[in-house]
């Protein structure tokens, strides 16, 4: 349903994160500029951008008005623009009508958005951006996905005690480092790309059979089950066990070769599946090292400690958090160039408008008028009531 034109809401603020580890910004002096252009007034917290290498005399240089507290900013902005979703004193500072976006996960805090619905404020996701072409410009999970998957080799290639390429030396010759990557999205990919770039030998596993053109576009090898699950006729439930049984052969044989494995594999708001077992670990090669991309959410190898690296039967087992801000300054820019995409589609001439008939509007809108219109959303708060 179209609905019109809200009275303008032209003055948009940038507060610093306060989530640990957090040292992204959600606006950069670059984007800055666009958003005057499209008639906002942009404030920004002193020394929002400074963690991830943006100084305050750029964003005064882009246009922006710096602003001394959260307080202020929480009070004189009409849309707040965030990286990480608020804490609970940032959502006791946002009032009703107020528009907020960043990254607000409502699968994984379902009871967020229900306090953003009762506050009244316009939530706004970067998470739930509908994978669709002309959305490509707002894809934030892709482009933090990217981000991660550069960093994971580059932690891998760190704490590996061996050389990535092939070298030839005075010593003789070094044989390249044999990666494995499971999980062929974004951050698949680009571990891939970057591990070949290193000179590493990379294999890739995915349940995914069509992204196998993709891999091997990058100079890896893609892993094949051989096991068909397209056949049907009273044989589904023995290919399904067949196909997961295959599967973890698969995985564990080829582990087992490997210097580096880094996992990739996500369900959006569910528990990370079990891609590598403690008996697989306990064979593997001492010193190899597996970078568990999914440990925020409960990780794709069983041995993972969230947040920590530790060593299991001589394997190093890395469950970073939140990659991306250890390349904030990266990260910052791409990510807050997806932000000024998706208020340039909501807003292009510093009006917001709600049109629920557009994909991308409907998808990215989790509470208004005091309103849950996120179904997924409201179906995880019918689960947790059950």
């Amino acid at each position: 349903m179209q609905q019109g034109a809200n009275a303008p809401l032209r003055t948009l603020g940038v507060p610093r994160e306060r989530a640990p580890r957090e040292r992204r910004v959600a606006a950069t002096p670059e984007t800055v500029r666009q958003f005057g252009r499209l008639g906002f007034q942009v404030l920004v917290e002193r020394e929002a951008g400074l963690a991830a290498g943006f100084p305050d005399d750029a964003y005064e240089a882009a246009g922006a008005e710096l602003v001394d507290d959260a307080a202020e900013l929480y009070r004189r902005a009409d849309v707040i623009v965030k990286v990480q979703r608020p804490l609970p004193d940032e959502v006791e500072s946002l009032r009703e009508g107020q528009i907020l976006i960043g990254f607000l996960q409502p699968l994984v805090a379902p009871e967020l958005v229900a306090a953003l619905a009762e506050r009244g404020v316009i939530a706004i996701s970067m998470d739930t951006i509908p994978r669709i072409t002309r959305a490509q410009p707002m894809d934030a999970l892709s482009s933090m996905s990217t981000v991660a998957g550069y960093k994971a080799v580059l932690l891998a290639a760190n704490e590996l005690p061996k050389f990535f390429p092939l070298m030839m030396t005075a010593a003789g010759t070094i044989r390249p480092a044999r990666v494995l990557v499971l999980g062929a999205g974004v951050a698949g990919l680009q571990a891939i790309a970057t591990a070949r770039r290193l000179g590493a030998i990379v294999e890739a596993f995915d349940t995914r059979p069509v992204v196998k053109e993709q891999v091997e576009s990058l100079g890896a090898k893609f892993l094949e089950l051989g096991v068909t699950t397209e056949e049907v006729g009273g044989y589904a439930k023995e290919l399904a066990e067949e196909h997961l049984r295959r599967e973890q052969e698969l995985i564990h044989t080829h582990c087992l070769e490997a210097d580096v494995v880094i996992t990739t594999a996500l369900v959006p708001g569910r528990r990370a599946p079990l891609l590598i077992r403690e008996e697989t670990v306990r064979q593997m090669r001492p010193r190899s090292v597996i970078v568990d991309l999914a440990a925020e959410m409960g990780g794709n190898c069983e041995l993972t400690v969230p947040g920590e690296t530790i060593v299991r039967y001589g394997v190093t087992i890395m469950g970073p958090l939140n990659l991306p801000s250890e390349m904030a300054y990266t990260a910052s820019q791409m990510y807050a160039r997806n932000v000024a995409a998706l208020i340039q589609h909501l807003a292009p001439k510093g009006e917001f408008v709600w049109n629920f008939e557009d994909e991308i509007t409907r998808g990215v809108v989790l509470t208004k008028d005091k309103r849950i219109l996120h179904e997924p959303t409201l179906e995880r708060l019918k689960e947790e009531v059950r």
